[in-house]
C-alpha cells in the first residue's frame, strides 16, 4: 500500500507503516500545489537584496552575511557538508526510513520552499528502500543538523547509504537504486537540514515500542491480581470517578475488561481487606502513564503535520519569517515525563514481584518454592528486579536541561530531544524485562496456589498459557535468566497485549 503525504493529517501509526512496513509514499495533489507554489516564492525572492536567512545571508555564527547571487545553490551544498558532524554507530533501517517520512510529511506543508525535485528524490529514498548512514551522535536537537545532513548527503550523490543490505557509497547506491543526484536550488539545504525529523521519527518509534509495553504490563498486572487474590474494590468505577485524575478511568477499564469472568469480583474472592499500594494504587500510576504516553502521541503528531521551518515561507503572503519552531520544549519534557511515569510504574512492579516471594503477604511458600529452605526459588531473582529498577530509575533523570550554549552564544539554548527519546528507548527496554518477570513470577503463584484456571479472568488465562507455552513451572532450581529472555521477546512483540 502507498501512504499519500498530504491528503489528511498524517498520524504515527502512518508513520510506523512505512518504517516498519516498508510502505511506499507518494505526495497528493494538493501538498504538491502547496510545494510549488512556496517554490515559486523562494525563487521570486532569492533573485532580490533583501536578506533572508538561509537564503542569501549566511548561517549559524555568520548570520546576516550575505551570500554572493551566484553561490545560493552551493551554499547549500556546502552547508549540509560541514553539518555532516555526526559520529558513531549509525541508526538502524527502521529508524532512517522514519526520519525520512517526519521530514516528508514536514516539507508537504509547504513551509520550506524545498525544490519539489528534492521532496521527490527523499520519497524515491523510501519507495527504492535506499537508506543514507545517519550516526547516532551529534544532535542537540536545535534543528537535529548532523543527523539530518547525513540524511541527505546521498541525495546529492555524497556520504553513504545501504541498498539491498550493502553500504555503499551514496553514489553508488544512487546509481544501484536507478536514482541520479538531486541538483540543489537556493535554499533546499536549508530545508533538509533545518528540522527534527531525526528526533520526531525516532520519537514515534519509541513511542509505539512504549505504548505496546504498557499494554502488556496490563496483561501482567491483571495476572497478578489473580496470583495474589486481590481486592478489586481498587478497580470499581465508582471509587475512580470519585477522583477522575487523567488516565484513571481508561486504565481502571481496561483492567476490568482484562479481569472479565474473574471469580474475583464474588463478594468475599479477596484475601484481603485491603492490599499493599503497589496493588492498590495501580490504577493511579499506571492512570498517569497512559495520559502522558496519549499526550506524547499527540505531540509527535503535531510535529509530523506542521511546517516546523526556519525561515517560513508564507505563499499567501509573500513572505519568509525567520522563527523558532524547529525549537522542541513541549515534545522534550513530554518525553522526559514519560520517563518518570514509567519509573512510577516500574517501582509498583518491583514491590508486587517482591511481596510474592514473602508469605506474610502471599499465604503462599517463602520465595515461591515447594521445595523449602534447600531451595531458592525466585529468591535471586530480586537482584534482576532492583538492578533493572536502578537502570529505569537512573534513565528517568530529565535529560531536557543538559545544554550549553554554542554557535558563538547565539544557539544558547537546546531541548536535547533526540537524546532524551534514546533515552527514553532503553528505559522502555529495561521495562519490558521488568514486566516479562512480573508474568513469569505471576503464573508460578498461580501454580503454586492450585487455580482452577476457570476461576481466572480471560485475559489472565490468556496470558498464563502463553507463560506456560515457553517457561515451565519451576519446581527444582534452575536458570532463570533464559526463561525471562524467552518472555522478553514476547512482550516486545504484542503477545501479550490486552486486546
Amino acid at each position: 500500500m502507498t501512504i499519500r503525504v498530504g491528503e489528511r493529517p498524517v498520524t504515527l501509526d502512518d508513520l510506523v507503516r512505512v518504517a516498519r512496513g516498508g510502505e511506499m509514499v507518494e505526495l497528493a495533489s494538493t501538498a504538491r500545489e502547496r510545494v510549488d507554489v512556496a517554490r515559486r516564492l523562494v525563487d521570486h525572492l532569492a533573485a532580490k537584496s533583501e536578506p533572508i536567512y538561509g537564503l542569501n545571508s549566511a548561517l549559524g555564527a555568520n548570520t546576516g552575511a550575505p551570500l554572493a547571487p551566484d553561490d545560493l545553490a552551493e551554499y547549500q551544498l556546502r552547508a549540509i557538508r560541514a553539518r555532516a558532524v555526526g559520529v558513531g554507530p549509525p541508526y538502524d533501517r527502521e529508524s532512517v526510513r522514519a526520519m525520512l517520512f517526519a521530514r516528508i510529511a514536514g516539507m508537504a506543508q509547504g513551509g520550506s520552499g524545498v525544490s519539489p525535485s528534492v521532496l521527490d528524490g527523499l520519497c524515491a529514498f523510501v519507495n527504492r528502500d535506499v537508506v543514507p548512514v545517519v550516526p547516532r551522535i551529534g544532535s542537540i536537537s536545535v534543528a537535529d543538523l548532523p543527523q539530518l545532513a547525513h540524511l541527505a548527503l546521498p541525495l546529492v550523490g555524497e556520504g553513504e547509504a545501504y541498498f539491498g543490505g550493502e553500504r555503499l557509497t551514496g553514489r553508488e547506491a544512487l546509481t544501484r537504486a536507478g536514482l541520479a543526484p538531486t541538483v540543489l536550488g537556493a535554499k533546499d539545504g536549508v530545508a533538509l537540514i533545518s528540522a527534527n525529523a531525526a528526533t520526531v521519527g525516532r520519537a514515534a518509534l519509541v513511542v509505539h515500542d512504549a505504548a505496546t509495553a504498557h499494554d502488556a504490563w496490563l496483561t501482567a498486572i491483571a495476572l497478578s491480581f489473580e496470583a495474589f487474590r486481590a481486592n478489586l474494590s481498587t478497580l470499581d468505577e465508582r471509587a475512580l470517578r470519585a477522583r477522575p485524575a487523567r488516565g484513571e478511568l481508561d486504565v481502571g477499564a481496561r483492567l476490568r475488561a482484562l479481569l472479565d469472568g474473574s471469580a474475583l469480583f464474588e463478594t468475599g474472592a479477596a484475601r484481603r481487606v485491603q492490599d499493599p499500594l503497589s496493588f492498590r494504587v495501580t490504577p493511579q500510576v499506571h492512570g498517569s502513564l497512559h495520559w502522558i504516553l496519549e499526550e506524547l502521541r499527540a505531540q509527535i503528531e503535531i510535529e509530523l503535520n506542521s511546517a516546523a521551518e526556519s525561515p517560513l515561507v508564507v505563499a499567501a503572503d509573500g513572505v519568509m519569517l525567520s522563527n523558532g519552531n524547529f525549537h522542541l520544549p513541549a515534545l522534550a519534557t513530554t518525553l522526559d515525563a514519560t520517563a518518570i511515569a514509567f519509573a512510577q510504574a516500574a517501582s509498583l512492579a518491583v514491590g508486587r514481584c517482591i511481596k510474592f516471594m514473602s508469605p506474610t503477604f502471599t499465604d503462599l511458600p517463602l520465595q515461591l518454592t515447594r521445595h523449602g529452605p534447600a531451595h531458592s526459588g525466585f529468591a535471586t531473582v530480586q537482584k534482576t528486579l532492583t538492578a533493572l529498577w536502578g537502570e529505569i530509575r537512573r534513565l528517568a533523570n530529565p535529560g531536557s536541561l543538559d545544554f550549553l550554549p554554542v554557535s558563538e552564544q547565539i544557539e544558547d539554548h537546546a531541548t536535547h530531544a533526540l537524546a532524551v527519546v534514546e533515552k527514553l528507548d532503553a528505559l522502555v527496554n529495561s521495562v519490558r524485562y521488568l514486566v516479562a518477570i512480573e508474568l513469569i513470577i505471576a503464573a508460578q503463584a498461580v501454580d503454586l496456589r492450585e487455580l482452577d484456571h476457570a476461576m481466572l479472568g480471560h485475559g489472565p488465562r490468556r496470558a498464563y498459557e502463553r507463560v506456560r507455552a515457553v517457561v515451565p513451572v519451576l519446581d527444582g532450581d534452575r536458570a532463570l535468566g533464559p526463561d525471562i529472555d524467552r518472555i522478553e521477546p514476547l512482550v516486545r512483540a504484542s503477545r501479550f497485549g490486552s486486546a
